[in-house]
């Protein structure tokens, strides 16, 4: 039950929430006490486009968020300072511009569109060093301002205009506050995120204050409610195998509910029943997590990122290594958020395969934090033919990162499992080298096979539309012609524009296209719909960036293949032909 606390990420994540407790605290009350729970929200939210701007520049994302932040709380003090109306109204429409405008910047001018869910929900299962020194400093900062000014505070919030003529700057300690809130916001966005900042910020103060405690005990109670409220979190995403901001939020809104539910009880007596009834509860289902969590757990000894490379690892590996793969079917590897389970299995393994080209570029973060010394194979430094990337933004790659669509590189990345096999297990190496001699005449096979196919269409009808840029390789091999996609980036997180689409819909008319392929973990409605206005078909669906499901018709890479090369031989002949390879 208490293992989680043994693992290095659980510990730096608890050290985290205890250096921020203080600071969370101690501004929870006074945002709870000056009514600013909404700038709070607006304040973390306005921060993202820093976020991004600073991740897409290069350089440390809590200073594009802190300067992100700075500049809303200034403007946000200047309207208060000059009794503007409409403030609420102004603060969320800068809430909502700047969310847009910062998934704009990630998925459009950056291409970063990898990081967002990171960005937006934080994860405390990465925080380093840097992390937990800038949650020192804030709630350091909080402490000595809370002694300085909170007198102030109090009188400016109890009665503005006797402050006033007391002689009191209340604009000066409005901007004050505010700017301790966004220094607040900005440190807590590692931790939950720029979306979930007020878990920590409001909902505990808000929480402890529902008791009418005087002030000092009530921001004591408070800095100790995020403390327990986050060690629990982290305790309960680790049982769970859920994203650790996010299981804090719930939780904290889940003490929320439970103390005003207790609160609105006349009788201590029935106040206690529900308390003991709801710890018992909470308990059991602890306790199915914890043991859920265990069921599974086993000595892993190789770790690969993506769907395609685990299914290609545990063929050459055989029953000669554990092989975890940490993205689940049909999931996206553009945006994928590592879960707890993850970093305990990369702690525990002996080589980590990845597929390189920044496609899981967040690997590099869970293998440095995982506290483990794995070996990295980055099967993208071993391909044979290469189709260039996306020449934007610190993310993008200089190859494009979906090379798994060419078998060639595939016999490659074989060649390299092995050799890394053999090299971490020398007693097992001929088992390995069996098994990649009979993957790799596989392998050929499907490669004849899908060139024997497309061969026979014609080649003016080999007109490719997808839904997004993830079939360069496939298509450089077998000579087909990538007419657009309908998300014109090789990310997934990207959006098209309106004129985007418009100039795509003309193209599939002037070439006259026959299919529009949609991509099994993509939505499909956009891709439909614009098959819909051109008359063509949307039928015929491919596995892009993930295989399918066990028992789906793309559960393995081959079959992913032969499935792919079916639909798009059926979609370019309007269904006249098909593709079949026998042997694999």
């Amino acid at each position: 039950m208490l293992e989680p606390f043994t693992l290095p990420f659980v510990q730096r994540g608890m050290l985290e929430i205890v250096a921020l407790a203080l600071g969370a605290g101690l501004v929870g009350t006074w945002i709870v006490l000056r009514g600013l729970a909404f700038y709070a929200h607006a304040v973390g939210t306005a921060a993202f486009p820093g976020l991004v701007l600073a991740n897409g520049l290069g350089f440390a994302p809590a200073l594009g968020a802190l300067g992100a932040a700075v500049l809303f709380a200034m403007a946000m003090g200047a309207l208060a300072a000059r009794r503007r109306p409409g403030y609420d109204t102004l603060t969320a429409l800068v809430l909502v511009g700047a969310l847009a405008g910062g998934i704009l910047l990630a998925s459009d001018v950056f291409r970063s569109g990898g990081n967002v869910e990171t960005l937006l929900f934080g994860s405390l299962l990465l925080v380093d060093r840097a992390d937990v020194v800038i949650a020192a400093v804030v709630s350091a900062l909080a402490l000595g301002a809370s002694l300085a000014l909170g007198k102030r505070w109090v009188a400016a919030g109890f009665d503005e205009g006797a402050a006033r003529q007391s002689g009191l700057a209340t604009a000066r300690l409005d901007l004050a506050l505010l700017l301790l809130v966004a220094l607040a916001a900005v440190a807590s966005l590692s931790a939950v995120g720029a979306l979930l900042a007020t878990a920590l910020l409001v909902v505990p103060a808000a929480t402890t204050r529902l008791w009418a405690l005087p002030l000092a005990r009530w921001q004591m109670a408070t800095v100790a409610l995020v403390v327990v409220e986050g060690v629990a979190g982290m305790w309960l995403s680790a049982q769970s195998n859920a994203p650790p901001g996010a299981t804090i939020a719930v939780l904290s809104g889940g003490v929320f509910v439970l103390a005003l539910l207790v609160r609105g009880l006349g009788s201590r007596r029935t106040a206690r029943r529900v308390v003991v009834s709801a710890a018992v509860v909470a308990s059991l289902g602890l306790a199915a997590c914890g043991g859920q969590a265990d069921a599974g757990s086993g000595e892993t000894e190789v770790v690969a990122t993506t769907t395609q490379l685990a299914d290609i690892v545990r063929a050459v590996a055989g029953p000669g290594a554990d092989v975890v793969g940490i993205l689940p079917p049909n999931a996206d590897a553009h945006d994928f958020e590592p879960r707890p389970a993850d970093v305990r299995d990369t702690a525990g393994a002996r080589l980590v395969f990845t597929n390189g080209q920044n496609l899981d570029r967040w690997m590099g973060d869970v293998v440095e934090q995982s506290g483990g010394d794995p070996g990295v194979v980055d099967l993208g430094e071993r391909l044979v033919d290469r189709v260039p990337g996306e020449a934007e933004g610190e993310e993008a790659s200089r190859y494009d990162p979906h090379w798994w669509h060419d078998p060639a590189n595939v016999q490659a990345a074989v060649m390299a499992i092995r050799d890394a096999l053999a090299k971490a297990d020398p007693g097992a190496s001929p088992g390995y080298e069996r098994r990649a001699a009979a993957y790799l005449f596989k392998v050929r096979a499907l490669d004849r096979g899908i060139q024997r196919c497309m061969s026979a269409v014609v080649p003016s009808q080999r007109k490719l539309v997808t839904d997004h840029d993830a079939f360069g390789y496939f298509a450089k091999r077998y000579g087909i012609e990538v007419v657009g996609a309908v998300i014109p980036s090789q990310t997934t997180q990207a959006q098209p524009s309106a004129g985007e689409l418009a100039g795509l819909r003309q193209v599939i008319a002037r070439e006259g296209v026959k299919a529009v392929f949609p991509e099994e973990s993509v939505n499909a409605r956009t891709a439909q719909a614009i098959a819909r206005e051109t008359g063509a078909t949307s039928r015929y669906t491919l596995y892009g960036d993930s295989l399918g499901p066990k028992g789906s018709s793309g559960d393995t890479y081959l079959k992913m293949e032969l499935v792919n090369a079916d639909a798009m031989v059926r979609g370019f002949t309007g269904g006249a032909r098909g593709c079949e390879i026998a042997g694999l």
